[in-house]
């Protein structure tokens, strides 16, 4: 597997992008891949994935890349149309550069949400999407899981505030106002569902399971319960099986 880190400049934009290949002039298929809250383009979860996928198909490629704020984004302020168009802009980017054949979505957590907030607003561009813990009710995620009493002070008091894990992003009170308002658990998937896996652990401590249940149920998603795994699927072999379930969803084993 060989790795090689880009950059898409377009509509002022810099984009960090990393991309997983076997052959580069030969790739066919191509999954895009969305890292969680405060995480960043060198996701292990990533990487362990594209070893599994290139190891048995030589014509695929996995793209990660940062969000807006997120590892050595240069952005300042966190905006959910910045996000969407940082999606679009690796999507066009990666169909304009490489024959595609088949376009796939794969993404964790607040990365879920974004690309599940993306198809309901444009349209699906991917044949198939997977989703691993995705923060469908990303709102009370961020504000009951992760931000501290800290955190919600300065926000209550108007202020931004520094917020995550592996970088600490700026959240402000806007944002905020932003995820609530762009709520997506009661918007209807079901026009996409046939081509949606969802894959959850039960012991998962950021994001609910019976959120992701409850929003694949009521949508017709299919739905996997991952027994005994947190947020991160720090077991390997949790982790492996949820790979290896994606990769046949998208038709890779």
């Amino acid at each position: 597997m060989m790795e090689k880190y880009f950059t898409v400049n377009a509509e002022k934009h810099s984009i960090r992008c990393k991309l997983y290949y076997s052959d580069i002039k030969d790739i066919r298929k191509v999954i895009v891949f969305g890292h969680g809250f405060g995480g960043h383009m060198d996701n292990k979860a990533a990487a362990r994935f594209a070893d599994h996928v290139l190891s048995k198909n030589k014509q695929v490629a996995v793209v990660t890349f940062n969000w807006p704020c997120h590892g050595n984004d240069a952005k300042k302020k966190l905006k959910l149309d910045e996000c969407s168009a940082y999606l679009r802009l690796v999507i066009d980017h990666v169909k304009g550069r490489w024959d595609v054949q088949n376009l796939y979505g794969y993404a964790t957590s607040f990365g879920g949400y974004l690309f599940l907030r993306y198809i309901y607003d444009n349209g699906s561009p991917f044949d198939k999407l997977a989703f691993r813990c995705p923060a469908v009710n990303v709102y009370d995620v961020l504000t009951q899981s992760i931000m501290t009493d800290k955190e919600k002070k300065e926000i209550e008091k108007g202020k931004p505030a520094m917020v995550g894990f592996d970088r600490k992003v700026s959240i402000s009170p806007d944002f905020l106002k932003e995820l609530s308002e762009g709520d997506i658990t009661e918007k209807d998937y079901m026009s996409f569902a046939d081509d949606i896996l969802i894959i959850h652990g039960t012991k998962d401590e950021i994001v609910p399971f019976e959120a992701s249940r409850e929003f694949a149920e009521r949508n017709l998603i299919e739905f996997i319960p991952q027994e005994g795994a947190d947020h991160r699927f720090i077991d390997p072999a949790k982790m492996d099986q949820a790979i290896y379930n994606i990769a046949a969803f998208f038709g890779l084993k």
